[in-house]
């Protein structure tokens, strides 16, 4: 499917695991297989672009009608490891949060109810035959969710101009933190010690709790990845540059194993006060 426009997609961020081949049983492990040596890979743009030319029809088609054999690929320590996009899994997903996000006359005037129905209908049957099935990429717009930060540190920062890889399309600047996936858990673990100590349970403890969940349906020797994909459009470059969210959430963290409230405090609006001014872009005409 080709790409419906150049236009570059600003507002969404990525949590991506990527898994080895070993991972995959047959035959979809040789299909990645021969997917990654491929010498161009289409990239997040690409697959954005593509589920809201969907959306033009009348009426829109809010999930593909077929699953995408699309990936992201990385290389680690000489291992290839994939990270399927599954745009049909996580569309049908998207639509079940769609009823929290937006009234009922403006979510039935961008999809129909039974357009919706239809959707939810289709993947009920599907989830039957695929009671395991899960994402390999959890989507966030307008923000990156705090809780995402706690799986890196600042030293896995990555900051620049070239496209991951140097494979995918539509290179240009990039901002994205990597790490092991064993690194990932532990630090999950420890900042929900952390966070449970010092404060009752609430939407913080409890998003972190589920992210710690979905690491691990993963291979334990997986790439976990935060892209800030197309928000680094959003941001000014001076301002980006400057963004070190990851130390930001590491120093609140160590702040209140130490009992520091006032340092822990001043973090906390650090992160705060710079995503509510990238979430408030949402509602600018």
């Amino acid at each position: 499917m080709g790409v419906a426009s150049s236009v570059t997609v600003p507002y969404a961020a990525y949590l991506r695991v990527y898994e080895p081949l070993a991972a995959f049983p047959e035959p979809e492990r040789s299909h990645w297989l021969r997917y990654a040596r491929r010498e161009s890979l289409p990239g997040a743009q690409d697959e954005l672009r593509r589920s809201l030319a969907d959306l033009l029809p009348t009426p829109p088609v809010p999930v593909p009608v077929h699953e995408s054999g699309d990936a992201f690929v990385a290389v680690v320590d000489g291992v290839v490891c994939v990270c399927p996009w599954r745009t049909r899994l996580r569309g049908w997903l998207a639509l079940r949060e769609l009823a929290e996000r937006f009234p009922a006359p403006v979510l039935d005037a961008a999809l129909p109810p039974v357009v919706r129905r239809q959707a939810a209908a289709d993947h009920e049957r599907w989830a039957a035959r695929n009671p395991d099935a899960r994402p390999w990429i959890r989507t966030a717009t307008w923000q990156v969710p705090l809780r995402w930060f706690v799986l890196f540190s600042d030293d896995e920062r990555e900051y620049g101009k070239s496209a991951p890889e140097g494979r995918e399309s539509g290179g240009g600047l990039l901002l994205r933190y990597r790490t092991p996936m064993v690194q990932a858990r532990r630090r999950v673990a420890r900042g929900l010690r952390t966070l449970r100590d010092a404060m009752d349970e609430g939407p913080l403890i409890d998003g972190l709790v589920e992210v710690g969940r979905w690491l691990e349906e993963f291979h334990p020797r997986s790439l976990v990845e935060l892209d800030y994909g197309g928000l680094v459009h959003m941001v000014p470059e001076a301002r980006l540059a400057e963004d070190h969210s990851a130390a930001d959430t590491a120093d609140g963290l160590a702040a209140l194993r130490a009992g520091d409230g006032a340092r822990a405090g001043a973090a906390y609006e650090r992160l705060t006060e710079r995503w509510r001014t990238v979430r408030d872009r949402q509602f600018a005409n």
